[in-house]
């Protein structure tokens, strides 16, 4: 329940329900407003802070984190961002840019009247360990080669991300679950990323150590935590053993493989996001129908009750909506609110035979 103050208690235990609908996070566009109001209008029971990354540098993926890490800076590279030793003018932008978005959003929050309805939203931000494989060293390597710089970083990204969810919490008056972002993770853990020259690679992390440099970050947070990976094979197994309480995936990605970490994950009783709708338009006309199919399906194979579809699944589009046309992923949104709302009144009653 909200404070007279619009504060929400921190303390109060929030769970990420199932059978609703949200979205990945970035988005096509360059204005706030009118990605705040739309994405409040479409994703009422979980709707995000968006991401802008057409505005350039300062706010894509990982040029946002830049205005949440607490006492570190970035600078531009040709290769993307590297640590500065002194707030320049992308770190300003980034922090700009954020302001803005927060405005907007509580602007279209106020207008739709969400304000003290005890209601929740979703932030983004890049995970440690993408964040440690795509940010730069002042020399020029990945700051992932350097363990003491990848404690730092994710030192600096908790306290970060603990102070904006309560910035959030303050502006809104809503419960907060936060989502981090490890599209690298699979080649952080494989060691397939390249370093500074084109025959340098980058060592594999071992697990138990990624884990606890994800964990640290999670354990550090009043939120709870979605984690999701765009990755074409996503580290599931991996993901199964993090502190996390729920895992974000697209769909289309899952092999025969990888069914017993989807089954594990259930059973541990973490939610999933399942990347249900497509990022770019299907040649053919698509209907809540085609995209509920495959999600149903894969309960079904796993041999769980489909009141699982209601009480531990979420559907999102499969990544990101930045690349998209608007038309689409507006389009994309209703679709993931529509087939939500089926897995959560009537998953027993989906026929698709």
């Amino acid at each position: 329940m909200a404070r007279e103050s619009g504060e929400v208690d921190a303390k109060e235990p929030v769970r990420i329900p199932g059978g609703i609908a949200t979205a990945v996070g970035s988005w096509p566009g360059t204005d706030p407003r009118e990605a705040a109001a739309t994405i409040i209008g479409e994703l009422p029971e979980l709707p995000h802070l968006v991401e802008l990354p057409g505005r350039g540098a300062g706010s894509d993926m990982i040029g946002r984190v830049c205005a949440l890490l607490v006492d570190m800076r970035f600078d531009t590279t040709t290769r993307g961002y590297r640590l500065a030793p002194r707030p320049g003018a992308v770190s300003r932008r980034a922090r700009d840019l954020l302001r803005s978005d927060l405005d907007a959003l509580e602007e279209a929050w106020e207008t739709a009247g969400s304000a003290g309805a005890g209601r929740t939203v979703k932030l983004q931000a890049t995970g440690p360990l993408t964040l440690a494989a795509q940010l730069e060293l002042p020399g020029g390597h990945r700051v992932l080669t350097d363990s003491g710089a990848v404690r730092d970083i994710s030192e600096s990204l908790a306290e970060g991300l603990a102070l904006h969810a309560s910035e959030v919490r303050k502006r809104l008056g809503a419960q907060v679950v936060l989502q981090l972002d490890e599209p690298s993770l699979t080649d952080v853990l494989n060691g397939s990323l390249r370093g500074v020259s084109i025959l340098e690679t980058v060592g594999a992390v071992p697990e138990p150590e990624a884990l606890a440099v994800l964990d640290a970050v999670i354990s550090a947070q009043s939120a709870p935590v979605l984690v999701h990976s765009c990755a074409d094979s996503p580290a599931l197994s991996f993901l199964r053993a993090s502190a996390a309480a729920a895992i974000g995936f697209d769909l289309a990605t899952i092999a025969t493989r990888n069914l017993d970490d989807i089954g594990e994950i259930l059973d541990a009783g973490k939610q999933v996001a399942l990347g249900l709708v497509p990022t770019t338009a299907p040649v053919g006309p698509a209907t809540w129908r085609d995209i509920a199919e495959p999600g149903v399906r894969l309960v079904d194979r796993l041999g769980l009750r489909r009141s699982t579809l209601a009480n531990q699944i979420l559907v999102a589009p499969a990544c990101g909506l930045a690349g998209a046309p608007l038309e689409w992923a507006r389009r994309a949104l209703r679709l993931s609110t529509e087939v939500a709302r089926a897995y959560a009144e009537e998953p027993e009653s989906l026929d698709f035979t």
